[in-house]
């Protein structure tokens, strides 16, 4: 599996003769998560999904950022606690993450609960001379370490020139980095130079190589990271090991709406819990895997329509998949074999969800297409849906579970309408219809035989 390096602008072997070792930067939790952030995280659980079908033990680490000037800001203008607002959005972020059926990572480290490896962090830089204590906390020092700006493709001179830099007279460079900042204001901890917090970086710093160690297999997160946030983790965990930090950096695009950067000044942000509400998980997900990771996706409207379109054809192979009875009969193995393979191709090749999508509605549009003909026999239906499952467990995709007394109620109504259909009683049998409707429950009438589905009920669709 080669998957494409921010870092050496090339693609790398990932190797997974072994465990995988992930490390993804989460959310600042001062507000509700919002789409951006969705589609990182569901790129990066497909890539964890992938993996654990081929059978590969995966460790997957993502970061709380529990403390932070946004958070303290937050609690002061709602007269609180930092540890309030952190708390209560993390119990947010859980709660839309498990409805978009993002499998949970094997550790959720939070910053406040690391300040102990936090401090021996910065300790050892200190003792390495690459981090200085001033008045107004300890920073670490860009020019002890010539690589910076490696992983950006940023200039220092060029940083200089054209970056806004926080001003602050007791650093020796502009460019320098707060690890830790003193401060008389809670939420502080104590720690060998003065009462204070950890600056953002510090954090996934000391989590990442805690819980993977000093050179892990993939470190990602969204585009926007890549500078300052991952440069300054890249320079001040490897003058701390003296080794090579991640073996492949991975950047998700970002989701724009109208071809800008949602922001709350903009007045464009959407929030998960909006998206979830009026378009439901599989929606959500087909949408940000729609276009290769890499790149931004723009957030609209005919976006989602087009995936809830997909969706409905996805509803119906399965459907038709588990009422085939059909006795004829049409050689689908081959088929079906080459179309799983373009499909493991696709993500193989830098993980390209855009390529796998393509496979895997090839598929359904497969099965659709031997139901229609009649043709969609038991044998060839159970072939395609062991592959169509495979897919739609990586994928992340779920048909909505029905109970046996569930189906037997619905094909008992079924039943009644044929019988009054024959009868010619067509007005009664409309009216069964109708009931199935109100249980979201639709028809398919074939030649020899009618099937019933079950739709998803899509908020934004009635």
């Amino acid at each position: 599996m080669k998957i494409q390096d921010t870092l050496s602008n090339t693609e790398k072997e990932l190797d997974i003769s072994k465990k995988v070792k992930i490390y993804l930067c989460g959310v600042t939790v001062y507000d509700e998560s919002h789409i951006g952030h969705a589609r990182t995280i569901i790129v990066f659980d497909v890539l964890r999904k992938y993996l654990d079908s081929k059978g590969v033990e995966v460790e997957f680490i993502q970061n709380f950022t529990d403390i932070d000037d946004k958070i303290i800001n937050r609690a002061q203008t709602e007269n609180t606690t930092a540890k309030i607002i952190s708390t209560k959005y993390i119990n947010d972020y859980f709660k839309d993450f498990d409805e978009l059926n993002v499998k949970r990572a094997t550790n959720y480290p939070k910053a406040t609960e690391h300040i102990e490896d936090i401090i021996k962090f910065i300790e050892k830089l200190i003792e390495k001379q690459v981090a200085y204590i001033t008045k107004n906390g300890v920073y670490f020092s860009i020019s002890k370490f010539p690589e910076y700006g490696k992983l950006s493709k940023k200039k220092i001179d060029e940083l200089l020139s054209g970056a806004r830099i926080e001003v602050d007279e007791a650093k020796k460079d502009p460019l320098d980095f707060a690890v830790w900042k003193f401060s008389d204001g809670e939420p502080v901890w104590n720690s060998p130079w003065g009462k204070g917090r950890p600056g953002w970086h510090i954090e996934c710093s000391a989590m990442s190589t805690k819980y993977l160690g000093e050179n892990f297999d993939i470190h990602g997160g969204g585009r926007d990271l890549i500078f300052p946030h991952h440069e300054n983790e890249i320079a001040q965990s490897e003058s701390f090991t003296g080794a090579p930090f991640a073996k492949i950096w991975v950047h998700v695009g970002m989701v724009t709406i109208n071809g800008e950067k949602m922001s709350k000044s903009l007045g464009n942000v959407k929030s998960i819990k909006h998206v979830l509400e009026n378009w439901g998980s599989n929606i959500i997900r087909l949408f940000c895997l729609s276009g290769h990771y890499s790149k931004p996706i723009d957030y609209s409207e005919e976006l989602l329509k087009e995936s809830l379109t997909k969706w409905r054809q996805v509803e119906t192979c399965y459907y038709e998949l588990i009422h085939a009875n059909s006795k004829n009969h049409e050689e689908i193995s081959s088929k079906i074999k080459k179309i799983g393979l373009e499909f493991d191709n696709a993500l193989d090749d830098d993980f390209n969800t855009h390529l796998a999508l393509s496979a895997f509605f090839q598929l359904v549009k497969e099965a659709n297409r031997l139901a229609a003909e009649e043709k969609l026999g038991k044998d060839d239906a159970q072939i395609i849906k062991t592959e169509f499952e495979r897919m739609l467990e990586i994928l992340g995709l779920t048909i909505p579970k029905m109970t046996e007394d569930e189906k037997q109620k619905i094909d008992d109504l079924i039943a009644s309408r044929e019988q009054l259909r024959k009868e010619k009683q067509f007005e009664d049998a409309d009216k069964i219809r109708e009931k199935l409707n109100e249980m979201s429950i639709e028809l398919i009438d074939h030649k020899e035989n009618t099937i019933w589905m079950k739709k998803e009920n899509i908020k934004a669709e009635n």
